[in-house]
């Protein structure tokens, strides 16, 4: 044991010698959580509005009204017809209008929208709060409760889902290119015919990023708590078990990669392409899953960031026991005995 510690210790040290990788890999959870938290975000604010009426009589002054004192809407100008509204969408100076009917104010009816719909998901959200702020009386929401996320915020969205990916990229890709390293240099071999077993070296390789792994999850929580006040409902002991072993997996495919790959080059681009790209765009990080094609779906299904974002999600912001994640928490202790062989198994027939 003495040995592995002595293994154990160098890579650390190798670590913290980096001044590049402590960037890296303390920088990115904090720069990744302040964009996400407070410069990236999907809450309707502040759209640009245009109000159209023939009439500016009682009813549509008071349904103008509405909109303007709302959170959602900044009215930048008041327009005769709809050609004027659109004229002043298309030239970017407004979002969306509404056209109110001569007779609106005696048949109460008669709105219509017009929306930039360059971007249909937005379009869509403008329209309906549009809709919804002027059916309610008070202004707001009509008919809307919203669970565990009453202020709609993006950062309880993207907190689980920035934990799943720095997670991954952390482990998996710092692992692997970490051993390839040693490839390149030609000390793997050295390390290799040492008395220590060739198992217990990689073990001890990976042991100061299953730590560092630990330190970025638990600044990762206290900055959702006490920065972009996300709540964590959830028990913090199945939070870290789930982690545990979403971690262990991510070490074992990082593993897996540095015994196919033989130079960092090829590490690095593996990993891009095998974890970053399908963690961000098939994983339901900011994409639905449900709202992907078939195919993707069933892509996305062997994507283990997939379902711990989803466990985190319903652990962190809903406050569920194990139960609710329970399929979650098989499949990724499914996915960690299958990569863990599959990575032990060819790191043999290397040494074969």
């Amino acid at each position: 044991m003495k040995q592995f510690y002595s293994f154990v210790i160098k890579e650390s040290r190798h670590i913290l010698r980096d001044k590049r990788t402590m960037l890296l890999l303390f920088g990115m959870p904090l720069v990744m959580m302040l964009l996400f938290g407070f410069a990236i975000s999907t809450d309707v604010r502040n759209v640009r509005l245009v109000v159209v009426t023939a009439n500016a009589d009682h009813a549509t002054r008071q349904m103008a009204e509405r909109l303007s004192q709302s959170e959602y809407f900044t009215i930048v100008s008041s327009v005769a017809t709809p050609m004027e509204a659109e004229r002043i969408i298309r030239n970017q100076k407004a979002d969306i209008a509404i056209v109110f009917a001569r007779d609106f104010a005696s048949k109460k009816s008669g709105v219509q929208f017009i929306v930039d719909g360059a971007d249909p998901n937005m379009a869509q959200q403008w329209t309906n709060y549009a809709s919804q702020v002027l059916l309610n009386p008070a202004g707001g929401l009509v008919n809307s409760k919203m669970l565990y996320n009453p202020q709609m915020k993006s950062a309880y969205n993207f907190v689980p889902a920035i934990m799943g990916m720095l997670l991954m990229l952390v482990c998996a890709m710092m692992t692997s290119i970490s051993i390839v390293r040693e490839k390149e240099r030609g000390t793997m071999e050295v390390l290799l015919v040492s008395p220590t077993k060739p198992l217990m070296i990689i073990i001890a390789k990976a042991v100061p990023y299953l730590v560092l792994a630990f330190v970025i999850l638990t600044t990762i929580l206290l900055m959702a708590r006490f920065v972009l006040g996300v709540p964590l409902v959830g028990s913090l002991f199945w939070i870290y078990l789930i982690s545990t072993i979403y971690i262990l997996l991510a070490l074992s495919l990082g593993l897996l990669i540095s015994n196919v790959a033989n130079t960092q080059l090829v590490a690095l681009l593996m990993s891009a392409m095998m974890l970053l790209m399908p963690i961000v765009m098939l994983s339901g990080m900011i994409f639905p899953v449900e709202s992907m094609p078939r195919i993707l779906q069933w892509v996305s299904a062997i994507i283990p960031t997939r379902y711990y974002i989803s466990a985190m999600r319903k652990m962190m912001i809903m406050g569920v026991g194990i139960e609710q994640v329970f399929f979650e928490f098989t499949v990724l202790i499914g996915m960690l005995i299958g990569l863990l062989c599959l990575s032990l198994a060819t790191f043999k027939k290397r040494l074969q």
